[in-house]
């Protein structure tokens, strides 16, 4: 039976999805909370590198700063393009204040940044504040597998 390996945005703990079972439904079987909430969760350093390590699913990060004008002006385009995006693609956010050194070694110049990662690895990333439509649509021009 094929599962699908997901990072807990909450605890960090690694959940086995069985393909059999409905994503939208799935829980953290350590925290009890939603694996896709359509709501992207704020994550530390170690629960990013969780996500792109470990994870089976695509995963898309916006590096962001609270002072940030563009980057809170993104916000709620990036949670609507969560809600159009998941189960297929994981979306976290990284504060680029409290996470210095993944931000460094992402060599992030400007926020918002958003990175694309796929198998471990970086498939793409964009400079600037985006739409939901037009983050949906960057995705899924680079995903072509991402469901419409």
């Amino acid at each position: 039976m094929s599962e699908t390996l997901v990072v807990c945005s909450g605890c960090g703990s690694l959940n086995r999805l069985p393909q059999a079972r409905r994503a939208n439904d799935a829980k953290c079987g350590r925290c009890g909370k939603k694996l896709f909430a359509a709501h992207p969760r704020d994550v530390d350093g170690t629960t990013f590198d969780r996500h792109v390590a470990r994870g089976t699913l695509p995963v898309l990060v916006d590096v962001w700063a609270p002072w940030c004008g563009p980057c809170r002006t993104m916000a709620p385009a990036f949670e609507a393009a969560a809600r159009e995006l998941e189960p297929h693609v994981v979306l976290i956010k990284l504060n680029s204040d409290n996470e210095q050194a993944v931000s460094s070694k992402l060599g992030i110049r400007g926020i918002p940044t958003m990175i694309l990662f796929h198998g471990g690895k970086e498939v793409a990333r964009t400079s600037g504040a985006m739409s939901a439509g037009q983050i949906v649509s960057w995705v899924r021009d680079r995903l072509p597998s991402v469901a419409a």
